[in-house]
């Protein structure tokens, strides 16, 4: 039966065993999904003089965790998960072996969420590699890791994580049902998840946390929230989020809280020069010019001169080579990817302030505006910020400030409707909630910030070894 449902697959492995005493045992496994040198130095002997009594239940289960089972539906499910199947003559069960490999990519720095401070340690593609990494950080049996099957096909792992007594049986109650009612033949990374489990589809806004640190992981579901670890991805979810915590970055609370409170404060200055800034300049250079200063109105002017192009088509075009750029440096390799990038910006930027097709304003404004969107901590965010620039662009083109004032509105009206999993997206701003407000705009000192928790109190004093990340 095993030999029809494993046709024409190359790496399943079938080996037969005759012992001396006239017992047959089959075993059967995947390469490269089990650890050969394991099965082959504990489970075979070479000495086949051994053989008779070498197989049975109580030496298998010695080589490593097993099962039995008489089903061939799971033995094939578990197959592919990367056990080995022992079928010893005059038996009715299969015994299943848990020897799965090792191989995989070791723990590294983070890639993205890089910081001074703290941790450097990521998540890799192994799920029991992540869960371990969060077991480490909370070491209590409260800390609950529920494991979910998805996919038709790929029957992936996906772990529920939650601190239990801490977390909102709500938001974990929809937390299971949605994760329940995906439908799907394969789940190959997170990024699946995210998209089928989320509020609002139709947004530019994520409403999940993205993360590859552990430590993130724990504070936050410290704090009530829950996570989602896949296997196969280095990166795990968080929910709710809200849109502060888009400028809460890991060293903000590694740092003391002087420090941690600038620097937020830049974020959020930095924040507005990525969305706003090519938009004010559009809009005052082509309709309200009486807001700048002489002499600054003369530079411009002069610098514009002989441009063929209004500013909004100018700096559309200059985001246009920007994004192209910074596209062109992710898909290049590393050695090659920042010298293109580098080289790109300022052999096109200078090339097109010389040609007259730009004016160099319009080249600084637009060249800040990427270094801003680099400074914001949320990967997701940023992109978000990228896409909005674009309309905020047109509308500022075709009316001005006001235009910059009717897409602000905009978008405080659309992130007002969004609750993911019950949260408002602008909490605790909006609605506003004072106690809050500690770890928002600042980063009060420790022993100060009153936090909401997403579990049952509703308010928690934060403790020193805790912290939202």
């Amino acid at each position: 039966m095993l030999r029809q449902l494993f046709d024409a697959c190359f790496d399943i492995t079938f080996r037969s065993i005759h012992l001396p005493g006239g017992q047959s045992v089959l075993i059967i496994y995947i390469a490269g999904l089990v650890d050969t040198d394991k099965l082959n130095n504990e489970l075979f002997r070479p000495d086949s003089s051994e053989w008779s009594g070498l197989f049975t239940t109580a030496h298998i289960s010695s080589v490593g965790p097993s099962s039995e089972t008489r089903f061939i539906q799971e033995v094939c499910n578990l197959l592919l998960q990367g056990q080995t199947a022992v079928f010893i003559e005059g038996r009715s069960s299969c015994i299943l072996l848990d020897l799965k490999s090792k191989d995989g990519r070791s723990i590294d720095e983070p890639t993205f969420e890089q910081s001074i401070r703290g941790p450097r340690e990521s998540f890799t593609e192994r799920v029991e590699v992540n869960s371990s990494l969060i077991r480490k950080k909370i070491q209590s049996t409260r800390l609950k890791l529920e494991s979910i099957k998805i996919g038709s096909l790929s029957k992936t792992n996906v772990i529920i994580v939650y601190v239990e007594g801490i977390v909102q049986e709500n938001i974990l109650s929809q937390v299971k049902e949605r994760v329940n009612r995906i439908r799907t033949d394969a789940i190959l990374d997170s990024g699946y998840i995210e998209e089928m489990i989320e509020e609002v589809s139709f947004t530019p806004f994520p409403q999940i946390q993205l993360t590859e640190r552990p430590d993130i992981v724990a504070a936050n579901i410290l704090e009530g929230k829950v996570a989602l670890l896949t296997d196969g991805s280095p990166n795990a979810l968080i929910v709710p989020m809200t849109f502060w915590s888009t400028f809460q970055s890991a060293d903000d609370y590694y740092e003391r809280f002087i420090f941690a409170t600038l620097m937020r404060w830049t974020r959020l200055i930095l924040f507005s020069i990525s969305l706003y800034l090519p938009s004010l300049f559009v809009a005052i250079t082509t309709f309200h010019s009486q807001l700048m200063p002489t002499n600054f109105l003369f530079s411009i002017t002069t610098a514009r001169e002989g441009v063929p192009f209004p500013s909004v088509i100018e700096a559309l075009l200059m985001e246009f080579m920007f994004e192209a750029l910074r596209e062109a440096g992710i898909r290049l390799p590393k050695a090659t990817g920042s010298a293109v990038s580098i080289v790109g910006a300022l052999v096109i930027g200078q090339a097109a302030v010389q040609a007259g097709i730009v004016s160099a304003p319009m080249v600084i404004v637009v060249s800040m505006t990427g270094i801003a969107s680099f400074a914001i901590p949320r990967y997701n965010m940023s992109i978000a910020f990228r896409i909005l620039r674009f309309p905020m662009l047109l509308l500022s083109g075709m009316f001005g400030l006001y235009g910059v004032a009717m897409g602000t509105i905009g978008l405080l009206a659309h992130m007002a409707r969004l609750e993911p999993f019950g949260v408002p997206y602008l909490s605790p701003v909006s609605p506003l909630r004072l106690r809050q407000l500690s770890d928002v705009f600042i980063r009060a000192p420790r022993t100060h910030i009153s936090r909401m928790r997403y579990g049952k109190s509703g308010f928690r004093r934060k403790t020193g070894n805790e912290g939202k990340l």
